[in-house]
């Protein structure tokens, strides 16, 4: 058995609820409605580079419905495809969900958390996009309810970032976590694993830097060329720029992170998933090899590769100071 309790060989999400919460929890997602900086001309008009927000919104989550509907659909919709859940986590995903004023901030919010099953919220957002009113409000909810913050760092490198047009630096991701832990609020991080300009070492140096940050869990996505996308011209015009990794040799990536990954992180996912008909190349990044396999398949074959290699989570884990 490892540190986080159980014989699986990395801190898995899903049995981290069940160690909470006694049972198996589902996310729904919702869209209520918000907005980003770098759409509405705070920042940019022109989005993220690799940003699409059809591509993972499920067909239920429309803007036009309430929360409270979005989540009935949302439920029985998991209750169709997936094993039936008893409690629910509502995942305020669309957009950057802390882009409001607190008074409708706290509508949202207390919408999702009256519902029925709903035992929690997640709340995606931009890590330039909370101060410490928003905080100190979130960090009140946590008292009393499951809450998670999300903040889209994406990687760790500000060369990077400039060049998504993401819009804001690693210092304000660092901030925004800082601040969070500060309120004892639980804060994920996403990374994209593939971006342009950015070798596997490159990818690798980010387990020590994110290990010494206040990070509660980690979704890792690789990077997917979308249609409709600022991302999709410059795979087009510069495809060198871009690694297509093999399924195999992504896997063998994120055993490597792992590797070196803080015990303490929780993780969450390994890969996105966008349906083919987004997708601006044959597969994931123009590589073929992947063929279309679910989350869940590609979780299977990296809990293989890594029984296989005798390897865990933080096995190569250190402490530093930075």
């Amino acid at each position: 058995m490892y540190i986080w309790g159980n014989n699986r060989r990395f801190n898995a999400f899903p049995n981290y609820c069940v160690k909470v919460f006694g049972e198996r929890l589902q996310k729904v997602t919702i869209d209520a409605g918000f907005t980003c900086p770098n759409r509405d001309g705070a920042l940019s008009t022109d989005g993220c580079y690799y940003c699409n927000n059809d591509a993972f919104n499920p067909s239920y989550c429309n803007a036009q419905k309430s929360v409270s509907q979005q989540l009935k659909e949302g439920i029985d919709f998991l209750n169709v495809r997936y094993k039936k859940a008893d409690k629910y986590l509502a995942y305020f995903q669309a957009f950057t969900n802390t882009y409001k004023p607190l008074h409708e901030l706290k509508k949202n919010y207390n919408e999702a958390l009256s519902f029925p099953s709903v035992v929690g919220i997640i709340i995606g957002t931009r890590p330039d996009c909370v101060n410490e009113e928003i905080l100190d409000y979130i960090s009140e909810l946590s008292r009393n309810y499951y809450v998670q913050i999300e903040y889209g760092v994406e990687t760790c490198f500000d060369k990077t970032l400039l060049c998504i047009n993401r819009g804001h630096t690693f210092a304000q991701s660092v901030k925004a976590l800082k601040m969070s832990a500060e309120r004892d609020i639980k804060a994920g991080i996403h990374l994209i694993f593939g971006l342009p300009g950015e070798t596997p070492d490159d990818l690798l140096s980010q387990a020590d830097i994110i290990s010494e940050l206040p990070v509660h869990s980690l979704k890792i996505h690789q990077l997917q060329v979308v249609k409709d996308t600022r991302m999709e011209i410059l795979f087009k015009k510069n495809p060198d720029d871009f690694i297509p990794f093999t399924r195999d040799a992504y896997i063998e990536l994120v055993i490597s992170f792992v590797e070196k990954l803080n015990p303490d992180i929780i993780i969450d996912r390994f890969a996105g998933e966008v349906p083919p008909r987004f997708l601006a190349g044959p597969s994931i990044m123009g590589d073929t090899s992947w063929g279309f396999i679910r989350n869940d398949q590609l979780i299977q074959m990296i809990e293989k590769r890594m029984a296989e290699k005798d390897t865990w989570q933080g096995k190569y884990f250190e402490k530093r100071s930075f």
